[in-house]
């Protein structure tokens, strides 16, 4: 209020305050100033035919306006055995939400809302998530035992999830360092959010039971780079076993970060691994912003047990302003109420993330516990205000507020006010706090905003209706003789080869390096140039292209045969592959006919050769000076690929 750049100044101060770098300029000792922290969630789907605990079909998807039912559920919480309810359960009780879950009869049953005890567990899953985790070198248990773990966001309609420890305490080489696993556990997926507006989220339940493993690791990433790296690996570990499902949501990551001093905040649901790097830093140092905002109230406010927000809701005519939101409350039917911050000033606006500040965190909250739609709030700290310094003096009077305290001004439906206010103020008894436990969605600019807050530790207990299931060491040995081999002695295989590392991550991502060690061994091809044609060829047209049905890259495999059994150079591969790519029936002969490619020999090229000197001889001043070599090749590079190797044709023309 003090003036219009003020909260501008004052964010880019505290950025600068906290020693806030942006990531590609951060160092190992940026992030041991702040004491970055990580540990990761890998999910991956299995790729069996049927659901976990029931045998609906897995894999078949619903459009989102295409189901045969609905159901409506409320969340309500209830007391443990300790007499303490659930933070998250109490939490989503407030946004009093109506969850609708849409139902396909093809993909659901009765299983799914708890009216029908669980099938026994899909052996097939189960086989499938011992060879990851003996890959992963885990120690598998003896006895499975199935447990329910609550599940208190809604998104599985039963209220918990059934799921079940497979290996524990293993390991994964990185590059530079070993990465310690948890725990791998076999369980439930989810359902698809359609929607999440006001009052009413809806849901597909088209995923919802599918079979899904866990991999859990210790926290033992101290930078990003390490973060992404060993998402990458885990990722790859379990495509490498040919038995999981790939594509858009098949596989997603909870990354958990904490800084020195701050607490466990989970992302959940990282969708891009490349997404991760830069959602990690930011989280470390949004959580090294709010330690800092806690030092700054702890020395304003000496007893933070006596601080409290003030509130007064005012009449619609009191303010002038042209900013809509507030103009036409009136028509809205919105009430609008101002709220003082004890304290506060300059708080408000305080660096949290690149392009946010703490006054996000209160909005944040609004949208989703008091489920009041965007835009719901302005304060006295906006860096572009919309009430004029006299009409904020018209608040100031109104709450009282003295010298230091800052001001919010929130709108919406009367029902939901006591709510938000309740938020309001809870969110700031915690910054005097340092940084809430919370899970937060990722954003793909490397922000994440609040999602909800973190669920207690100890949310899992026995499932009754499943029995133990005892694992004979013989059954875990017979599948032991089927697992490949790791990840890092591919990587080591593919540097041998002197294939270039900037096609590991699509050759392990597309699970291809099976497909290029049988084309290198059976087809006796040069295997950088094998590595080369998927890695960068392949990946090149994928992103150009569009086939006309789901690519088998075994396709590449029978292209590369009939080159070598038609005695031509393999390098006309890399112009055949985007018509391979569309039309995979096509037959090879008429996809060269198709790209107008034609037989010749080395021979008929070279007597070129002599004429075209020539002619570069003829016109060469009125083009300038050219390297004779490189205008010849020019000129017959069109007619000599896939008939001549092009480095020995160069030769021969110089």
């Amino acid at each position: 209020m003090k003036n219009s750049n003020h909260p501008r100044k004052n964010y880019e101060a505290t950025r600068s305050s906290i020693g806030y770098v942006p990531r590609r300029q951060a160092t190992q000792q940026t992030y041991e100033r702040i004491g970055f922290m990580s540990g990761l969630e890998v999910h991956q789907q299995l790729n069996t035919t049927q659901k976990l605990f029931c045998r609906c079909p897995a894999g078949v998807y619903q459009k989102p306006n295409q189901f045969d039912a609905e159901v409506i559920r409320h969340m309500r919480p209830t007391l443990s055995e300790l007499g303490e309810y659930d933070g998250t359960a109490l939490m989503e009780f407030k946004t009093r939400k109506n969850i609708t879950y849409r139902l396909k009869n093809e993909t659901t049953c009765t299983y799914e809302v708890d009216d029908t005890p669980p099938f026994p567990l899909n052996r097939e899953a189960l086989g499938i998530a011992i060879e990851i985790s003996l890959v992963s070198k885990l120690n598998i248990v003896g006895e499975v035992h199935i447990t329910r773990k609550q599940y208190l966001d809604g998104s599985i309609p039963t209220g918990f999830q059934r799921t079940a420890i497979i290996g524990v305490e293993g390991e994964i080489p990185l590059k530079n360092k070993k990465i310690r696993l948890i725990q791998l556990s076999l369980e439930e997926d989810s359902c698809r959010e359609v929607s999440d507006i006001g009052h009413n989220r809806i849901y597909r339940t088209d995923r919802l039971g599918m079979p899904l493993i866990e991999t859990v690791t210790y926290p033992d990433m101290l930078n990003p780079d390490e973060v992404k790296e060993a998402c990458n690996y885990i990722r790859f570990l379990n495509r490498s076993t040919g038995k999981v499902r790939t594509g858009i949501g098949a596989g997603r990551e909870d990354v958990n970060v904490s800084c020195r001093g701050g607490s466990r905040v989970e992302i959940k649901g990282v969708s891009h691994t490349r997404w991760i790097p830069e959602l990690t830093h930011n989280e470390c140092f949004r959580q090294w912003a709010l330690l800092a905002i806690r030092d700054s109230l702890i020395k304003r406010v000496p007893d933070p047990q006596k601080w409290e927000i003030r509130h007064e809701f005012l009449e619609y005519d009191l303010l002038r302003t042209t900013y809509e939101p507030i103009k036409h409350l009136r028509e809205s039917k919105l009430k609008l109420v101002a709220v003082n911050l004890p304290q506060f000033e300059g708080m408000l606006s305080h660096f949290t993330q690149p392009g946010r500040m703490f006054a996000d965190e209160l909005s944040e909250r609004l949208k989703v516990i008091a489920c009041i739609e965007k835009p719901h709030m302005t304060h006295t700290e906006e860096f572009e205000p919309v009430l004029a310094v006299s009409e904020w003096e018209k608040v100031k009077e109104l709450l009282k507020s003295a010298d230091g305290d800052a001001m919010l001004l929130i709108w919406g439906p009367d029902e939901d006010m006591a709510t938000a206010l309740d938020t309001i103020e809870e969110r700031c008894l915690l910054a005097f706090k340092g940084v809430p436990n919370e899970t937060r969605k990722s954003i793909e600019n490397g922000t994440t905003i609040f999602e909800r807050v973190l669920p207690g530790a100890d949310r899992m207990y026995p499932d009754t209706d499943s029995a133990p299931i005892p694992l004979e060491n013989e059954y875990i040995e017979s599948l032991g003789k089927n697992i490949p081999e790791e990840i890092i002695s591919r990587y080591h295989r593919l540097q041998e080869w002197k294939v270039p590392e900037d096609t590991y991550t699509y050759i392990f991502k597309k699970n291809l390096f099976p497909l290029i060690e049988r084309i290198v061994s059976e087809l006796e091809i040069n295997p950088a140039f094998t590595g080369k044609l998927f890695g960068h060829t392949m990946k090149w047209v994928e992103g150009h292209f569009k086939p006309a049905a789901e690519f088998d890259y075994k396709i590449v495999y029978a292209l590369l045969r009939f080159l070598k059994k038609q005695k031509l150079e393999l390098a006309i591969a890399r112009k055949m592959l985007p018509m391979v790519y569309q039309y995979p029936k096509m037959d090879f002969d008429s996809v060269l006919t198709s790209i107008k490619f034609k037989r010749t020999t080395k021979e008929q090229l070279l007597t070129q050769i002599p004429f075209l000197k020539k002619k570069l001889a003829e016109i060469r001043h009125s083009k300038g000076e050219m390297v004779e070599r490189d205008w010849v090749m020019g000129q017959i590079r069109m007619i000599a690929e896939g008939n001549v190797d092009l480095q020995e044709l160069s030769t021969l023309i110089s």
